[in-house]
């Protein structure tokens, strides 16, 4: 089968390298891919946001199937325009994607099938806001409602911050539209869990569980990114309050999709808080998590693109799916000063044995591969033992070089902890 693979990041390489696996993987094309995925598919420079331009493409290109991974062509419906071309595709079309795309959508629907979340209020204008805000015990969680690249949910401890911040969300635009409407959310307390899930609709069958590192510096401190680094399994993550997020919010959730007549077929992400009173949700994502995919995938041992099609194809069955005993560890590297002011064009050195590298913002100009983002790439190991997987991940790192390399020297420590 040919292949369209739309997106451009690292997530998408591990996708794509996962889906080369496959006995019934054919050509791969990438829209727009990158530097590194150059070298495991066909890439062209479409954005993923441009709907014309990949109807277009598909239209002129023998695809097969298409996987669309990022939110922002899930939410703007890049599966209903493929499908309509008779173009089968993994990925939620757009009423379900709303799912991610709308913040106060999902809080609304948790609220009203009792799927357990944080406190929260909506609020359209910052006057109401702030009125709000000055009534809040602190710290609170303030949310924009639509896409911001990872960056959109902020924890303000006081009302000064509270202020700022719901100035630049709502009349400075720093996440455009997105920010035109807010929620004010409780800080939930515990430790945070990461479960991406297959579903067609019915069957829900949920991936190895991780933790992801979004602060930019050591010690969880310092700006939200979209992820340095990510361990999988997540230790905190037991077998008990797996069978308990299954039938608290798992099941309910793809349920009360159909009941809105939004059935979500495709990757679903749930963004977890393990508290006191139990697992609660933080956020839903439509599509797999970056850099969470990065640790799950490499872990899969069933055929990615046959999940897929189940998947589409209403078919999907919890023994289609199989991970293996291994543990994961990634290591992003991004450019020193991200999530704000970084440069770009550094010449990138790998190992000659990147098999494990998954890039993310990187271009080619001739032989050269140079830095193109924020997060840059992320290096990937897996081994019997957290420990080992760790050292492994730190250790491929070690021999990747460019010019204003930055990573996090703890990725992993905290799940250390809790399995010592």
């Amino acid at each position: 089968m040919n292949i369209l693979v739309i997106g451009g990041g690292g997530r998408e390489h591990a996708v794509i390298k996962t889906l080369k696996k496959s006995k019934r993987c054919g050509k791969i094309w990438c829209l727009p891919g990158n530097g590194g995925i150059e070298r495991d598919a066909e890439c062209y420079p479409v954005k993923a946001t441009d709907m014309d331009g990949i109807v277009q493409f598909a239209k002129t290109h023998p695809v097969d199937f298409a996987v669309v991974t990022p939110d922002a062509p899930l939410v703007l419906g890049c599966v209903d325009r493929l499908e309509a071309l008779g173009i089968p595709c993994f990925g939620p079309d757009q009423r379900a994607a709303i799912i991610e795309g709308s913040k106060v959508f999902s809080k609304q629907l948790m609220r009203k099938y009792g799927i357990p979340t944080a406190a929260s209020a909506m609020f359209e204008d910052p006057m109401s806001a702030i009125s709000y805000l000055k009534t809040c015990e602190y710290p609170v969680v303030i949310k924009a409602d639509g896409l911001a690249l990872g960056k959109g949910a902020v924890i303000v401890n006081n009302l000064q911050e509270a202020q700022k911040t719901v100035h630049e969300m709502m009349e400075e635009k720093v996440f455009g539209e997105s920010g035109s409407r807010i929620l004010v959310e409780e800080f939930l307390v515990g430790t945070e869990v990461s479960v991406l899930s297959f579903t067609d609709g019915e069957t829900v069958v949920p991936m190895v569980s991780s933790m992801d590192h979004k602060r930019a510096l050591d010690g969880d401190e310092g700006l939200n990114t979209g992820g340095m680094g990510t361990v999988a399994p997540n230790p905190y993550y037991t077998e008990e309050i797996a069978a308990r997020c299954m039938r608290e919010i798992f099941l309910p959730t793809v349920e009360a999709m159909n009941g809105e007549g939004r059935t979500f077929r495709g990757c679903l992400y749930f963004g977890l808080m393990l508290t006191a009173q139990g697992p609660k949700v933080i956020e839903y994502n439509c599509r797999f998590g970056d850099p969470e995919a990065q640790v799950v995938l490499p872990l899969l041992e069933s055929d990615l693109l046959e999940i897929m099609l189940a998947v589409r194809n209403g078919t999907l069955s919890s023994d289609m799916v199989r991970f293996s005993e291994l543990n994961a560890c990634c290591v992003v590297l991004a450019s020193d000063g991200y999530p704000k002011k970084y440069e770009t064009g550094f010449e990138i050195s790998l190992p000659a044995d990147d098999s494990h590298i998954f890039v993310a913002g990187a271009r080619r100009e001739g032989d050269k591969l140079l830095t193109s983002g924020g997060r840059v790439l992320g290096a990937v190991a897996t081994a019997p033992t957290l420990r080992e997987a760790i050292d492994g991940a730190y250790a491929l790192a070690g021999q990747i070089t460019f010019r204003n390399a930055y990573m996090r020297r703890d990725i992993g420590a905290r799940a250390l902890q809790a399995k010592e």
